[in-house]
């Protein structure tokens, strides 16, 4: 039995939590729920963030302490962790007295191998807040690359880290103004001085992704690594370093200490030696992060926990971002939803489920496509899993399952040969190899009371034990199925145990390996109902509600202050949906566009946005697509027209057929839909420059 301490970053506590935090929190309890079906010992150790400069100014305005913020926020925080799913086993404060014992231990042991030093540091002031700035509350223009819009410690296009100072053009996120620069004493970390360390910690042992080794080493580790500012003067909020009044650990310092202090909590309450989970060498230590987050966990954080004689981790998983529907998150767009919103509408297996079938254990970022997470939930949870109970199990209150396992052609031995492979990837954290391992059971097994028809069985008295035999069939792969899932899916898993007379606590991933037999089945109540599009429709028309602009006061660069042409064009589609980052003329020259005239269109019934294309692009080349324009056009005023298409797009199968290319069109959709066509004299197979 492995003994496993596992974490998720730090949710800060000024703000609600989003769906965008959840696919790191939902990673972390579905790897760590997928442990303890294995058998293993794993904690789950979380905490809020709750010191700096933002906490304190939000306290202010609001005319209360931080600490009774914070109190607040960490209400807030935890309710939504719970409505979808997640167990912490101690959600803690980096506030707590133990937090605060645990930075002076780390600290003690960095003074005492003497990588600390003062250094004068110019830094950026706000006159009108009255305060120094932290890096989050700057934005501006990165000085290594230009890309514009960044914050004032690292840069997402290039992933350079810089000072806030090093920043063009700065402005303070707190009051709208140019900071100016003033000058502090602070402390530094020398970390060059543990680079040989940090650099065979990073590239070797497989701590981490390749990829992220790679970055690592291509990025940080080839040159001298800088000083790690370590303190901000007052005014701030925070733990005060004890040999050094007036100054305060800065936030990144004590955040991930709070992986520690938040044990301490648990071991208290447990019984237990928080020194056998952080300095025992038999414990792993795992980590989950998004990638935004990876300097501060795989060199900071390596080198205090080394110098302070603390378990390295034994991996740091790392995720990408979250994107919706292809883009990043919007408030406009009534995407940017709090978890709270979510929960109002829809059940947090849909999301959870959804996720895990996106999450591979690499570092891609995760898209949540609207239209794709109800296909999918209606297809896989509801037509395939939930599917077999609901067919079977209300035939079985009176007979319950067969006293021995009948003869299945192999179903349930299939089932249980996926054992080994399912539970290597939820190690990996390719949980998307976990969905479609399950759903392969699950189409065999559908297949099988699809050609029984049980339902044909009950109206006959003479095959009532036919009838039972195959429901327990059809059950005990259904049961297989839910334990294979039940890290992704527990409250089903708890539903499904209740209809079969067990306990999901009586479950471990070898149960899928013995069928059950002779056993009561439970009166079948509704288990899960279909994703309603509609529901979805008004989930999101209240997330725009919660996100339109309050404060009309200063309405410089907005539409109507805008310079106007004589054509008099609105700014509104630039605000909707920004310009993307540079691309080179290499990058461009790898579309390739090509004119295409529509030979043939018709519906898609099934579908609510897709119209059905050939396209052809001269001679007998067609291409096959699915364009998602239905509401603003009809088939029959398609065909004939001539379009631009991208005709190298990689092929999709899609669950209506393979789409082989993709027409172009602009506006914001719904109606407002126009396909691009190119001018008189254009002519299909012509490549669009």
């Amino acid at each position: 039995m492995r003994k496993i301490l596992v974490t998720s970053a730090l949710p800060y506590a000024n703000g609600p939590i989003h769906i965008g935090h959840l696919v790191e929190y939902i990673q972390t309890d579905i790897w760590v729920r997928a442990q303890r079906l294995r058998g293993n010992k794993c904690i789950y150790i979380c905490a809020d963030d709750t010191h700096g400069t933002a906490i304190m100014i939000r306290a202010q305005r609001e005319g209360i302490t931080p600490e009774e913020l914070i109190a607040s926020v960490r209400e807030q925080h935890l309710a939504s962790f719970t409505g979808m799913g997640i167990r912490f086993d101690n959600y803690g404060s980096t506030n707590a007295p133990e937090n605060y014992e645990s930075c002076k231990e780390i600290w003690t042991a960095l003074r005492a191998a003497g990588l600390v030093h003062e250094k004068k540091v110019t830094q950026l002031f706000d006159t009108q807040a009255g305060t120094f700035l932290a890096d989050r509350f700057v934005k501006g223009t990165c000085p290594k690359c230009g890309a514009q819009d960044q914050y004032g410690d690292s840069c997402d296009k290039c992933g350079a880290t810089y000072s806030p100072a090093d920043l063009k053009d700065p402005i303070s996120a707190l009051s709208g103004t140019t900071p100016e620069l003033r000058d502090a004493e602070h402390l530094m970390v020398e970390i060059e001085r543990l680079r040989p360390f940090l650099t065979e910690w990073t590239q070797q042992g497989n701590h981490l992704q390749p990829e992220i080794a790679n970055y690592l080493a291509g990025h940080f580790l080839c040159d001298e690594l800088r000083d790690w500012d370590i303190s901000r003067p007052a005014p701030y909020f925070g733990f005060e370093i004890p040999d050094s009044p007036g100054n305060y650990w800065y936030v990144w310092f004590d955040a991930p200490i709070g992986y520690i202090g938040s044990t301490r909590v648990w071991c208290e309450k447990n019984g237990e030696n928080w020194e056998d989970w952080w300095k025992n060498p038999e414990t792993e230590i795992h980590h989950f992060i998004g990638k935004d987050i990876t300097y501060f966990h795989t060199l900071f954080w390596p080198a205090m926990l080394k110098t302070a004689g603390f378990n390295l981790p034994e991996k740091v998983h790392i995720h990408g971002m979250l994107t919706t529907n292809g883009e990043k998150m919007s408030k406009s767009k009534g995407t940017f939803i709090k978890a709270d919103t979510y929960l109002k509408y829809l059940d947090p297996a849909y999301l959870r489920y959804y996720f895990a079938s996106k999450l591979t254990g690499r570092v891609d970022d995760v898209d949540l496509n609207f239209s794709d997470i109800r296909e999918k939930v209606n297809s896989d949870l509801v037509g395939k899993l939930v599917n077999l109970a609901s067919r079977t199990a209300k035939f079985m209150k009176d007979l319950g399952l067969s006293a021995t396992y009948p003869e299945d052609g192999g179903l349930f031995a299939f089932g249980a040969s996926q054992m080994e492979e399912i539970a290597q990837a939820y190690e990996e954290c390719d949980f998307a190899r976990v969905t479609r391992l399950v759903m392969a059971i699950g189409d065999r097994a559908n297949k099988f009371v699809e050609d029984s028809a049980p339902w044909t069985l009950r109206k006959d008295p003479a095959k009532q034990q036919e009838l039972q035999d195959v429901c327990t069939i059809a059950l005990n792969i259904f049961r297989q199925m839910v334990i294979y899932l039940s890290p992704i899916l527990p409250k089903l898993a708890e539903q499904s145990a209740q209809l079969l007379d067990e306990t999901v606590e009586s479950w471990s991933i070898e149960s899928v390996q013995k069928p059950l037999c002779g056993t009561k089945v439970n009166e079948f109540s509704h288990l899960m109902a279909r994703m309603d599009e509609k529901v979805i429709d008004a989930m999101i028309e209240e997330t725009k509600e919660e996100n339109k602009p309050v404060d009309t006061e200063n309405t410089a660069g907005t539409e109507e202050n805008a310079p106007k042409s004589q054509w008099d064009d609105s700014a509104q589609p630039l605000t909707d949906e920004p310009l993307e980052e540079m691309c080179t003329i290499d990058d461009f020259c790898k579309v390739d566009l090509r004119v295409a005239r529509i030979v043939m269109a018709e519906e898609v019934p099934e579908a609510r946005k897709l119209l059905h294309l050939t396209l052809s692009l001269g001679g007998d080349v067609t291409k096959n697509v699915f364009a998602g324009i239905k509401s603003a056009y009809k088939p029959e005023d398609l065909v004939g027209r001539l379009v631009v298409c991208v005709a190298n797009l990689q092929p999709r199968q899609m669950k209506f057929g393979m789409s082989e290319a993709m027409i172009c069109a602009a506006g914001p959709g719904g109606k407002d839909i126009f396909v691009l066509s190119p001018d008189t004299g254009a002519v299909p197979g012509q490549r669009v420059h």
